[in-house]
């Protein structure tokens, strides 16, 4: 699939700050599912500094921007070719091992109906099936319903309202997964359309749950699915903050306030091949 994806991110201030610093995770991941063709990060005002691929294999830049100023805008754009490869993350290359993913967050750590709901999950022949299954039982006991939470909403919290988004199917599924001795992340991302066709204007998040043998593979809980070509992969971390796009801080006392707009859509064909701008 063909996909071209414009994300901007437009941070504004009631009092001028005087310098911003962000860290940003919002280059596609390298592997054998996807492809970058071209793509463009820009902050307004901004000044690029290094750049690195972290331990997790995801691409980081460094911005600042030297104010005042009351407002920043971070635009993203870019092609992207992706296929389907079952969920299963080939060829991604990282140095952190998987056994790191096990340690528990403030937004993944259990209560009680956590341990039950992973306790629950009986009829599991081999890992695979079971983070099937894991990911079949977070999709009943959290429907999906935006605006019930917040970003800070934990796992636990999202399962006992029985609602929440992806980011909350994401983290439950990871508390359970890592209960089970199943290493597991959280993947930033974006998605072209829901299983049903519907488009998804909005950046998106899942899981991926670490199989002996085979490796990461990706679950959508809030899509009862596996990862394939409509997804585009970000980065990963522990948590929802570990693995945020965009991180930053910003010297000043204003109160600020956010915007995000992402569209995803599919051509159906790029007019030019250019070499790839992706970091390796």
């Amino acid at each position: 699939m063909k996909l071209r994806i414009v994300h901007q991110t437009v941070y504004r201030y009631d009092l001028p700050v005087r310098n911003l610093v962000q860290s940003l995770r919002l280059t596609p991941s390298v592997f054998e599912g996807q492809r970058t063709h071209d793509w463009v990060i820009d902050v307004s005002g901004g000044i690029r500094g290094p750049g690195f691929r972290d331990g997790a294999g995801d691409w980081i830049e460094g911005w600042t921007v030297r104010g005042p100023t009351e407002e920043v805008v971070v635009a993203t754009s870019g092609r992207v070719e992706t296929r389907d490869t079952a969920g299963v993350l080939r060829g991604h290359r990282e140095l952190i091992h998987p056994l790191a993913y096990l340690r528990d967050t403030v937004a993944t750590r259990a209560d009680a109906a956590l341990r039950d709901l992973a306790a629950g999950v009986t009829d599991a022949s081999d890992p695979l099936g079971l983070a099937h299954r894991l990911s079949a039982a977070v999709s009943e006991a959290i429907a999906y319903r935006p605006g019930r939470t917040e970003f800070h909403t934990t796992a636990a919290e999202a399962l006992a309202q029985g609602e929440g988004v992806c980011q909350d199917h994401a983290h439950a599924l990871i508390a359970v997964a890592r209960l089970r001795d199943l290493p597991a992340r959280y993947v930033s991302g974006y998605l072209h359309s829901t299983a049903g066709g519907e488009a998804h204007e909005a950046a998106h998040a899942w899981a991926e749950i670490h199989v002996q043998g085979l490796g990461w593979v990706g679950f959508d809980p809030a899509n009862r699915c596996c990862p394939d070509e409509r997804y585009v992969r970000l980065g990963s971390g522990l948590d929802a903050l570990d693995a945020a796009p965009i991180r930053g801080i910003a010297a000043g006392q204003g109160i600020e306030t956010l915007d995000v707009a992402v569209n995803v859509e599919e051509v159906e064909r790029f007019q030019t091949q250019s070499q790839s701008q992706t970091q390796s």
